[in-house]
């Protein structure tokens, strides 16, 4: 279902309530013309996290997509979703709700542009150039203001896109991520020569925890695409569920949802399972993108408390797979300092906002001013933190 939004000019908007609406490789085509795309802003994957009941309104996330047509053609596009709470963004507004609330004024529904609990950066306002993108963005805000929403936000956009939404008077939030990059002249042909690059006390450490891995008897076995069998994937969701327990929660993914990725997206996904002697005892999942070069560590869990498991599944490993199969890129997902010492070195991220209310929109710009400022400052300190050796990166 779709709702026509305005025409501007030749332009054609539409909102739908959900991706189903829009045409499967129609909206692939476009990604696949952005300077970022990633696995995650592919239709079968948004459309996984609605029909697997993960992304729904149920759970607070109503599609919303905004579609830009000149005449037959899509020519921008975006995955817009109304949202009744903050969870699943990991760009944190609680402190904007909360003031919002002690004022009396309802922060939500707002409006969110972005791809649910994936904090990947990359493309999100998909266009052919940047007047469709520029219109894009101004279908965004009109759709707010008709809806009476409190804010827009625009979460783990590219640089690009930031941009032309400053342009339009969104403010823009810094935020930093850790990514491993493979040596852009000279690609690390091991783990090991990898290691070599290290700081003698960091190498050590991670030969340290490696170890313990190793003499507890762990082993690990790798799956790709179709070899990660239906039993792979059941164990996985054991171990996912298994963390968020942990923690007092439960999974925002469900089940329906990792095998629609098996189902439909088999190409795009790694298991990393440990044994030990016999049982299984721990998994990791990664995203690849064999042409671009890239993985994105995504979940992990495991099912007995192993000293370093943790780091071998979710680093190690991944980092030696990344370096055997000539890959560019290992992005480690949201947060982590912990992560410098494993060669994972900060990577900035940033994302776009709009309020409505001009009083709160002034106070929050004088908020981001400020931690902008501090971010810069944290950003210096953290590369100064590099675990690699001057001569590996000259």
């Amino acid at each position: 279902m779709s709702d026509t939004l305005k025409r501007a000019s030749d332009y054609h908007i539409e909102v739908h309530d959900s991706p189903a609406g829009l045409d499967a490789d129609v909206w692939d085509d476009l990604l696949a013309q952005q300077s970022h795309p990633t696995p995650f802003m592919q239709h079968r994957y948004l459309l996984a996290l609605e029909q697997s009941g993960s992304a729904v309104a149920r759970t607070g996330w109503q599609a919303q997509f905004i579609s830009v047509h000149q005449g037959p053609h899509l020519v921008a596009a975006a995955p817009a979703y109304l949202k009744a709470h903050s969870w699943g963004e990991y760009v944190f507004d609680w402190a904007w709700a909360e003031a919002y609330q002690r004022h009396g004024l309802p922060y939500y529904p707002k409006l969110l542009v972005a791809c649910p609990f994936t904090p990947v950066p990359g493309n999100r306002l998909l266009a052919v150039d940047d007047a469709a993108r520029a219109t894009l963005g101004q279908s965004l805000l009109a759709l707010a203001q008709q809806s009476n929403l409190s804010s827009v936000h625009l979460l783990f956009a590219t640089d690009g896109e930031r941009a032309v939404m400053q342009q339009q008077g969104w403010m823009e939030r810094a935020g930093v991520q850790f990514h491993w990059q493979n040596r852009p002249q000279q690609p690390w042909l091991s783990f090991e020569e990898f290691l070599g690059d290290l700081q003698r006390d960091k190498r050590k450490k991670i030969q340290q925890e490696r170890r313990k891995v190793s003499d507890a008897g762990v082993r690990f076995e790798v799956r790709e695409g179709r070899d990660i069998s239906e039993a792979d994937w059941d164990f996985f969701y054991e171990c996912h569920q298994r963390t968020y327990a942990a923690h007092g929660g439960s999974p925002y993914l469900t089940r329906a949802f990792f095998q629609a990725l098996a189902d439909t997206q088999a190409e795009h996904w790694l298991m990393f399972v440990a044994t030990l002697g016999s049982e299984r005892v721990a998994t990791s999942l990664l995203a690849i993108d064999r042409q671009q070069g890239v993985a994105w560590g995504r979940y992990w869990g495991c099912t007995q408390a192993i000293s370093c498991l943790h780091f071998e599944a979710c680093y190690y490993q991944p980092l030696a797979w990344c370096i055997a199969n000539g890959f560019l890129r290992f992005e480690g997902g949201a947060q982590g300092e912990h992560k410098i010492a494993r060669g994972l070195l900060p990577s900035p991220t940033g994302s776009a906002h709009w309020l409505a209310h001009p009083a709160f929109a002034s106070a929050v710009a004088d908020f981001l001013a400020r931690e902008r400022g501090g971010m810069d400052h944290y950003l210096d300190e953290l590369n100064d933190r590099s675990p690699l050796k001057r001569s590996a990166t000259d």
